[in-house]
Formats: structure tokens, sequence, C-alpha cells
């Protein structure tokens, strides 16, 4: 019976041997697995470093040429507003002109109206005139003559 036990314990030690074995690969496997994954994940790191630094340059180039332009564009729209306000004042000068030509134009037709019946009446006048004067000398003509 002894020797049963002892075979017991033989192959109990051979076990433990092949597991203790078995236990020892699979954590050198795991340790060759985590350094490879380990420089991977660097290599990864710097890849992505390098590409934030990029990144980085790139957007602060964008970011300066979008202050230049918004800067631009703040420009033109004083630019306009000062603009818009010279049209006002141009049109508020063209709109008293036109005020002023209409007063003119009325004016003018006043004075020819004025004019034209003045003249018509310094006509009709000279026309009654002569009228009278014709007529006053063909009487004294024939009254000359005649008598």
């Amino acid at each position: 019976m002894a020797s049963h036990w002892q075979l017991f314990f033989v192959i109990i030690q051979m076990m433990n041997q092949t597991w203790l074995a078995l236990i020892t690969v699979a954590v050198v496997a795991a340790v060759f697995f985590l350094i490879l994954l380990l420089i991977e994940l660097r290599k990864t790191a710097q890849a992505l470093t390098y590409s934030l630094k990029s990144l980085e340059e790139s957007a602060k180039t964008t970011l300066d040429e979008l202050q230049l332009t918004l800067k631009s564009l703040r420009d033109v729209t004083d630019n306009l507003k000062g603009v818009s306000g010279d049209i006002r004042a141009f049109s508020g000068t063209v709109r008293d002109v036109s005020d002023h030509i209409s007063q003119v134009s009325n004016v003018l037709e006043g004075v020819t109206s004025s004019l034209f019946i003045k003249a018509s009446g310094l006509r009709v006048g000279v026309k009654a005139a002569l009228g009278v004067l014709i007529s006053n000398l063909f009487k004294n003509c024939f009254k000359k003559g005649g008598s």
C-alpha cells in the first residue's frame, strides 16, 4: 500500500511540474505579447503626438487667417457704413437741389406767365393805340383834304 501512495505522490509531483511548466510558458508568452503590445502602443502614441502637433500648427495657422479675414470683413463693413452715410448725405443734397430747382421753376413759371400777360397786355395796348392813331390820322387827313 505504501507503494500506491508513493506512486500517487510521484504522479502528483509530475503533474505539479507539468502545470508549473505550462503556467511558466503561458506567463512567458503573455509577457512576450505584452512587450509587443507596449511597443506598438508606444509607436501609436508617438504617431498620435506627431499628428496632434501637426493639427495644432495647422489649426493655429487657420485661426490666424480667420482672424485676418474677420478684421478685413470688419474694415469692409466699416467702409460700407461710411459710404452709406455719404450716400444718405448725397441723396439729401440731391433732394435739396431738386426742391430748389422746383422752386426756381415755379418762380420762372410765374415770371413767364407774368411776362406773357404783360406782353399780351402790351400787344393789345399797342394794337389799340395803333388803331386809334391810324383812325385819327385818317380822320384828320380826310378832314383836311376834304374840307
